[in-house]
């Protein structure tokens, strides 16, 4: 099994109206050393596979179909293995 983060980020040339905010606000709470702040998303995915490549690409191919419009939207995957759960035995 594996692990599958798909960070989705606004392009650099958008404009982010929520990072905007966000680093207002953060000045406004005495941080007024924040430059700059984009804001995303994180998408966690478990995948039930034992092949990584496979895993790379199912995660890959979810990202372009479904998770992030390629147009305004950029990703970084990351894959992690899991340990399979210990499957009890009935004796």
């Amino acid at each position: 099994m594996y692990q599958a983060d798909v960070i989705v980020t606004l392009k650099p040339v958008v404009n982010d109206p929520q990072g905007s905010t966000i680093k207002s606000a953060l000045h406004a709470l005495g941080f007024t050393a924040v430059e700059d702040v984009r804001a995303g998303k994180l998408l966690r995915l478990t995948l039930d596979t034992d092949d990584r490549a496979e895993a790379a690409a199912m995660t890959e191919s979810m990202a372009r179909q479904l998770l992030a419009n390629s147009v305004i939207e950029d990703f970084k995957i990351s894959l992690v293995a899991l340990e399979a759960p210990a499957r009890s035995r009935r004796a």
